[in-house]
């Protein structure tokens, strides 16, 4: 289905990159029919038609660096291999003395 003709003044959505969302824009200027510069109805920033690309983020090539960490590293060793079963103790906190309140008041001598 072709795209409607769009005129000066038209909402259309673009992607903005000053708000780094896809937003409404007028269409400030064309070049044979198509929108060419778009203005921002949210921040008024002038910028280029962007088609409603840009916000995408590309992939890396290679391994992510979690990846990385995640292949450096040895695996836990199981109970099958001969370790032994985890305390469940072991990851208890340990009950601290309750809290002394302190009081700031300077104490006042006694009359007799």
């Amino acid at each position: 289905m072709p795209e409607e003709a769009v005129r000066l003044g038209d909402l259309i959505d673009d992607f903005c990159p000053r708000c780094k969302l896809l937003l409404n824009h007028a269409v400030a200027s064309m070049m044979d029919g198509k929108a060419v510069k778009v203005i921002c109805k949210t921040c008024y920033t002038e910028h280029a038609f962007r088609h409603g690309e840009g916000g995408k983020k590309k992939a890396p090539a290679g391994m992510t660096l979690f990846d990385q960490v995640l292949a450096a590293a040895a695996p836990a060793p199981s109970i099958e291999d001969g370790a032994d079963p985890p305390d469940p103790g072991a990851n208890k906190k340990l009950a601290a003395a309750p809290a002394r309140y302190i009081s700031r008041r300077k104490e006042q001598p006694r009359k007799k």
